[in-house]
Protein backbone atom coordinates (compact mmCIF):
# COMPACT_ATOMS: atom_id res chain seq x y z
CA UNK A 1 0.00 0.00 0.00
CA UNK A 2 1.49 3.52 -1.22
CA UNK A 3 1.27 5.48 2.15
CA UNK A 4 1.19 8.88 0.50
CA UNK A 5 -1.73 8.67 -2.37
CA UNK A 6 -1.06 12.12 -4.81
CA UNK A 7 -4.27 12.71 -7.06
CA UNK A 8 -4.87 15.51 -9.47
CA UNK A 9 -8.37 17.02 -9.44
CA UNK A 10 -9.03 19.92 -12.28
CA UNK A 11 -6.11 21.94 -11.50
CA UNK A 12 -6.07 20.57 -7.44
CA UNK A 13 -3.76 18.26 -5.96
CA UNK A 14 -4.73 15.95 -3.59
CA UNK A 15 -2.57 14.41 -1.06
CA UNK A 16 -3.49 12.08 1.08
CA UNK A 17 -1.31 10.33 4.22
CA UNK A 18 -1.95 6.73 3.74
CA UNK A 19 -1.24 4.61 7.17
CA UNK A 20 -4.61 4.49 8.51
CA UNK A 21 -2.85 1.15 11.20
CA UNK A 22 -0.82 3.84 11.94
CA UNK A 23 -3.05 6.85 12.71
CA UNK A 24 -1.12 8.18 9.58
CA UNK A 25 1.92 8.70 11.58
CA UNK A 26 4.95 10.29 9.77
CA UNK A 27 8.26 8.37 8.68
CA UNK A 28 10.41 9.04 6.06
CA UNK A 29 8.71 7.29 3.66
CA UNK A 30 5.69 9.97 4.52
CA UNK A 31 7.59 12.81 4.11
CA UNK A 32 9.55 12.28 0.94
CA UNK A 33 6.32 11.95 -0.92
CA UNK A 34 4.74 14.46 0.67
CA UNK A 35 7.57 17.30 0.02
CA UNK A 36 7.77 15.54 -3.63
CA UNK A 37 4.02 16.21 -3.84
CA UNK A 38 4.48 19.43 -2.86
CA UNK A 39 7.90 20.21 -5.19
CA UNK A 40 4.94 19.02 -8.09
CA UNK A 41 2.09 21.20 -6.97
CA UNK A 42 4.82 24.59 -7.11
CA UNK A 43 6.24 23.30 -10.64
CA UNK A 44 3.25 22.25 -12.33
CA UNK A 45 0.98 25.29 -14.20
CA UNK A 46 -1.62 23.54 -14.46
CA UNK A 47 -2.29 22.76 -11.05
CA UNK A 48 -3.30 25.47 -8.93
CA UNK A 49 -3.92 24.63 -4.96
CA UNK A 50 -3.34 21.80 -2.84
CA UNK A 51 -5.29 19.67 -0.19
CA UNK A 52 -3.60 17.39 2.13
CA UNK A 53 -5.40 14.94 4.37
CA UNK A 54 -5.17 11.35 6.21
CA UNK A 55 -6.88 8.66 5.12
CA UNK A 56 -9.28 6.32 7.81
CA UNK A 57 -10.79 9.30 9.71
CA UNK A 58 -7.56 10.37 11.03
CA UNK A 59 -5.47 13.43 10.18
CA UNK A 60 -1.77 12.50 11.58
CA UNK A 61 -1.11 11.39 15.32
CA UNK A 62 2.37 12.66 14.66
CA UNK A 63 5.57 11.01 14.27
CA UNK A 64 6.08 7.50 13.78
CA UNK A 65 8.14 6.61 17.46
CA UNK A 66 9.17 3.32 15.90
CA UNK A 67 10.56 5.07 13.17
CA UNK A 68 12.39 7.52 15.10
CA UNK A 69 13.76 4.17 17.12
CA UNK A 70 15.05 2.78 13.99
CA UNK A 71 16.68 6.45 13.15
CA UNK A 72 14.04 7.82 10.45
CA UNK A 73 13.18 11.56 11.33
CA UNK A 74 10.07 13.27 8.82
CA UNK A 75 12.26 16.45 9.08
CA UNK A 76 13.54 17.05 5.79
CA UNK A 77 16.89 19.15 6.04
CA UNK A 78 16.00 23.01 5.66
CA UNK A 79 12.27 22.71 4.82
CA UNK A 80 11.27 20.89 8.54
CA UNK A 81 8.35 18.07 8.94
CA UNK A 82 7.51 16.45 4.91
CA UNK A 83 9.23 19.30 3.91
CA UNK A 84 6.26 21.85 4.42
CA UNK A 85 6.49 23.85 7.98
CA UNK A 86 9.94 25.57 7.15
CA UNK A 87 9.37 26.33 3.53
CA UNK A 88 5.35 25.91 2.51
CA UNK A 89 4.96 25.41 -1.46
CA UNK A 90 4.40 28.69 -3.19
CA UNK A 91 1.20 27.85 -4.40
CA UNK A 92 -2.01 27.77 -1.37
CA UNK A 93 -2.42 24.57 0.32
CA UNK A 94 -5.63 23.52 2.39
CA UNK A 95 -6.11 20.79 4.90
CA UNK A 96 -8.67 18.48 5.26
CA UNK A 97 -9.21 17.44 9.01
CA UNK A 98 -11.06 14.21 10.10
CA UNK A 99 -10.50 13.23 13.71
CA UNK A 100 -6.94 13.64 14.93
CA UNK A 101 -4.14 16.38 14.03
CA UNK A 102 -1.91 15.55 16.89
CA UNK A 103 2.27 16.28 17.60
CA UNK A 104 3.67 16.34 14.01
CA UNK A 105 0.26 16.37 12.75
CA UNK A 106 -0.94 19.41 13.80
CA UNK A 107 2.40 20.95 12.63
CA UNK A 108 1.27 20.19 9.36
CA UNK A 109 -1.89 21.67 9.86
CA UNK A 110 -0.06 24.67 10.93
CA UNK A 111 2.09 24.70 7.35
CA UNK A 112 -1.38 25.14 5.88
CA UNK A 113 -3.35 28.39 4.41
CA UNK A 114 -6.75 27.20 4.72
CA UNK A 115 -8.32 24.81 7.41
CA UNK A 116 -11.78 22.79 7.03
CA UNK A 117 -12.60 20.42 9.68
CA UNK A 118 -15.31 18.16 10.60
CA UNK A 119 -16.82 18.53 13.40
CA UNK A 120 -15.46 15.89 15.80
CA UNK A 121 -11.88 17.06 14.88
CA UNK A 122 -9.40 17.36 17.11
CA UNK A 123 -6.11 19.74 17.73
CA UNK A 124 -3.18 19.29 19.91
CA UNK A 125 0.45 19.74 20.89
CA UNK A 126 0.50 17.39 24.03
CA UNK A 127 4.89 17.05 24.10
CA UNK A 128 5.03 19.19 27.35
CA UNK A 129 3.61 16.02 28.54
CA UNK A 130 6.70 13.99 27.64
CA UNK A 131 8.74 16.95 28.67
CA UNK A 132 9.53 17.83 24.69
CA UNK A 133 8.70 20.57 22.61
CA UNK A 134 6.57 21.57 19.93
CA UNK A 135 9.92 22.27 17.82
CA UNK A 136 8.61 21.29 14.41
CA UNK A 137 6.67 24.61 13.90
CA UNK A 138 4.30 24.08 16.99
CA UNK A 139 5.89 26.38 19.38
CA UNK A 140 6.81 29.06 16.69
CA UNK A 141 3.42 28.61 14.48
CA UNK A 142 0.58 28.06 17.08
CA UNK A 143 0.78 32.08 17.99
CA UNK A 144 0.65 33.26 14.21
CA UNK A 145 -2.54 31.42 13.76
CA UNK A 146 -4.38 32.00 16.98
CA UNK A 147 -4.58 34.38 20.20
CA UNK A 148 -0.85 34.29 22.10
CA UNK A 149 -3.03 33.16 24.86
CA UNK A 150 -4.76 30.80 23.57
CA UNK A 151 -1.86 29.48 21.65
CA UNK A 152 0.37 29.35 25.17
CA UNK A 153 -2.44 27.18 26.92
CA UNK A 154 -2.20 24.51 24.13
CA UNK A 155 1.15 24.66 24.36
CA UNK A 156 1.92 24.60 28.21
CA UNK A 157 -0.93 22.53 29.02
CA UNK A 158 -0.56 19.76 26.28
CA UNK A 159 -4.48 19.30 26.08
CA UNK A 160 -6.37 19.27 22.52
CA UNK A 161 -9.39 21.48 21.99
CA UNK A 162 -12.42 20.42 19.51
CA UNK A 163 -13.08 21.81 16.16
CA UNK A 164 -15.76 24.28 17.01
CA UNK A 165 -13.30 25.67 19.50
CA UNK A 166 -10.28 26.04 16.86
CA UNK A 167 -12.96 27.89 14.71
CA UNK A 168 -13.85 29.72 17.19
CA UNK A 169 -10.16 31.09 17.68
CA UNK A 170 -9.33 31.50 14.09
CA UNK A 171 -7.63 28.42 13.43
CA UNK A 172 -10.32 26.91 11.06
CA UNK A 173 -11.77 28.40 8.31
CA UNK A 174 -15.22 25.96 7.83
CA UNK A 175 -16.45 22.94 9.92
CA UNK A 176 -18.43 20.12 8.26
CA UNK A 177 -20.22 16.97 9.40
CA UNK A 178 -18.24 14.08 10.51
CA UNK A 179 -16.65 11.87 7.15
CA UNK A 180 -17.67 15.75 4.94
CA UNK A 181 -14.00 17.19 5.63
CA UNK A 182 -12.43 16.44 2.44
CA UNK A 183 -15.03 17.56 0.45
CA UNK A 184 -15.36 20.81 2.21
CA UNK A 185 -11.73 21.11 1.48
CA UNK A 186 -12.23 20.51 -2.23
CA UNK A 187 -15.32 22.88 -2.72
CA UNK A 188 -12.95 25.57 -0.88
CA UNK A 189 -10.02 24.62 -3.13
CA UNK A 190 -11.94 24.78 -6.21
CA UNK A 191 -13.38 28.33 -5.47
CA UNK A 192 -9.60 29.33 -5.03
CA UNK A 193 -8.52 27.57 -8.13
CA UNK A 194 -10.57 29.59 -10.01
CA UNK A 195 -8.64 32.41 -9.66
CA UNK A 196 -5.99 33.98 -11.55
CA UNK A 197 -2.66 31.61 -10.39
CA UNK A 198 0.01 34.55 -10.61
CA UNK A 199 -2.20 36.71 -7.86
CA UNK A 200 -3.00 33.67 -5.63
CA UNK A 201 0.81 32.85 -5.24
CA UNK A 202 1.52 36.93 -4.78
CA UNK A 203 -0.76 37.01 -2.75
CA UNK A 204 0.36 34.42 -0.32
CA UNK A 205 3.81 35.25 -0.45
CA UNK A 206 2.76 38.89 1.30
CA UNK A 207 0.60 37.75 3.85
CA UNK A 208 3.36 35.10 4.69
CA UNK A 209 6.04 37.37 4.57
CA UNK A 210 4.45 40.09 6.38
CA UNK A 211 4.80 39.03 9.81
CA UNK A 212 8.97 39.33 9.36
CA UNK A 213 8.72 42.67 7.57
CA UNK A 214 8.49 46.38 9.10
CA UNK A 215 5.54 48.63 7.75
CA UNK A 216 7.79 50.70 5.04
CA UNK A 217 9.64 47.13 4.41
CA UNK A 218 6.32 45.86 3.77
CA UNK A 219 5.01 48.45 1.50
CA UNK A 220 8.55 47.73 -0.62
CA UNK A 221 8.57 44.13 -0.57
CA UNK A 222 4.66 43.77 -1.79
CA UNK A 223 5.56 46.27 -4.83
CA UNK A 224 8.30 43.74 -5.73
CA UNK A 225 6.17 40.65 -5.43
CA UNK A 226 2.62 42.30 -7.16
CA UNK A 227 4.45 44.60 -10.13
CA UNK A 228 4.62 41.49 -12.29
CA UNK A 229 1.10 40.49 -11.14
CA UNK A 230 -0.35 43.59 -12.70
CA UNK A 231 2.08 43.62 -15.88
CA UNK A 232 1.13 39.89 -16.77
CA UNK A 233 -1.17 38.36 -19.40
CA UNK A 234 -3.10 37.23 -16.97
CA UNK A 235 -4.26 40.65 -15.56
CA UNK A 236 -5.18 41.99 -18.79
CA UNK A 237 -7.46 38.58 -19.68
CA UNK A 238 -9.22 39.09 -15.97
CA UNK A 239 -10.21 42.79 -17.16
CA UNK A 240 -11.09 41.57 -20.49
CA UNK A 241 -13.25 38.55 -18.97
CA UNK A 242 -14.79 40.90 -16.22
CA UNK A 243 -16.12 43.61 -19.06
CA UNK A 244 -17.26 40.91 -21.42
CA UNK A 245 -19.17 38.93 -19.20
CA UNK A 246 -17.39 36.06 -19.14
CA UNK A 247 -15.05 33.13 -17.54
CA UNK A 248 -11.54 34.05 -17.43
CA UNK A 249 -8.94 31.90 -19.14
CA UNK A 250 -5.76 31.89 -17.31
CA UNK A 251 -2.37 31.18 -18.43
CA UNK A 252 0.00 31.84 -15.51
CA UNK A 253 1.66 34.43 -17.99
Amino acid sequence: MDEVLVERRNGVLLVTINRPEARNALDRAVAETVAAAVDELDADDELRVGVLTGAGGTFSAGMDLKAFLRGETPAIDGRGLCGITQTPPRKPLIAAVEGWALAGGFELVLACDLVVAAETARFGVPEVKRSLVAAGGGALLLPTRVPANVAMEMLLTGDPIDARRAAEVGLVNRLTPEGGALDGALALAATVAANGPLALAATKAVVRGSADWTTTEGWARQADLVAPVFASEDAREGAAAFAEKRRPVWRGR
